[in-house]
């Protein structure tokens, strides 16, 4: 049998870290309002019905870590998503989450 070697802590910090990311809910929404091409922080708000203090802040966070990219023009700024699998990710996990609630409802039905 075949042994898995250790993961290198830096590695499973990295990929804590990524993860982080997802989980929280407004950072969600904001990747699904930028699945469509690249919007203004404005766009943003009134997408996500949240404050532009709010979203700047989450936006700010998905941009540090390299998932979004930033381009100001005038006195507004633009993001889009740069690392598109993510989109890819949420798609897995959304599958899942189907899957498992369809099942449930079977059980359920029996």
């Amino acid at each position: 049998m075949k042994q898995t070697l250790p993961v290198p802590t830096e590695v499973v910090q990295q990929l804590a870290e990524y993860f982080s990311l997802l989980s929280e809910p407004m950072r969600l929404r904001l990747l699904h309002s930028l699945r469509d091409g690249e919007k203004c922080v404005q766009e943003l708000v009134e997408a996500t019905q949240t404050s532009q203090a709010n979203v700047s802040k989450h936006l700010k966070v998905m941009w540090q870590a390299g998932i979004l990219s930033r381009r100001s023009k005038g006195t507004s700024a633009y993001y889009r998503v740069e690392d598109k699998m993510i989109f890819e990710l949420c798609n897995q996990v959304c599958d899942c989450l189907a899957s498992r609630l369809e099942q449930q409802a079977r059980n359920f039905r029996v």
